[in-house]
């Protein structure tokens, strides 16, 4: 693998690739929310990413190998998005990331929820995690468990009593 960037260290390398603020939030959201679609992405977007920059995101995550973009076999003109090995992997630093938060900011309780399984699941849920995304964006086998699911229904039970 060639080196591009300013140096070789690999905290900039990963920095250059995924340091703005929309690239992870839509990897993000195709990861927690499984949104494949550019107009899923654009119209769920908690954050209101704009419409230029959500394209542009795509195309440099889909450049970057994050993502992968194949036809929808439902609509010609459109795509469906997948997560590439490179982003699944990503999983423990998101999970970090989201603890992190949880401590020194001041999330919501409801998009805060996911943040608080993964912690306290660590590694082991993590791995779980991965190996189901690697099954619902890479074909591998099914899992045992759907950590998808039981996140989704955390994050649901949050909104529900949010009100």
């Amino acid at each position: 693998m060639a080196q591009h960037g300013r140096s070789g260290c690999p905290i900039n390398l990963t920095l250059e690739q995924l340091g703005d603020r929309w690239s992870l939030i839509v990897i993000r959201d195709v990861m927690f929310g499984n949104r494949r679609s550019y107009g899923a992405l654009l119209s769920s977007s908690e954050e209101g990413i704009a419409s230029n920059i959500l394209a542009d995101r795509l195309k440099r995550l889909t450049a970057a190998g994050l993502l992968s973009r194949e036809p929808d076999p439902a609509h010609r003109q459109k795509a469906i998005y997948s997560l590439t090995e490179a982003s699944i992997e990503l999983v423990p630093l998101l999970a970090q990331m989201g603890a992190w938060g949880r401590r020194h900011t001041r999330p919501s309780r409801e998009l805060s929820v996911r943040a608080g399984l993964l912690e306290d699941g660590g590694p082991p849920l993590w791995e779980a995690f991965m190996d189901e995304l690697r099954h619902l964006h890479l074909a591998a086998p099914p899992p045992e468990r759907s950590v998808f699911v039981e996140l989704q229904a955390a994050y649901e039970t949050a909104m529900a009593e949010k009100g």
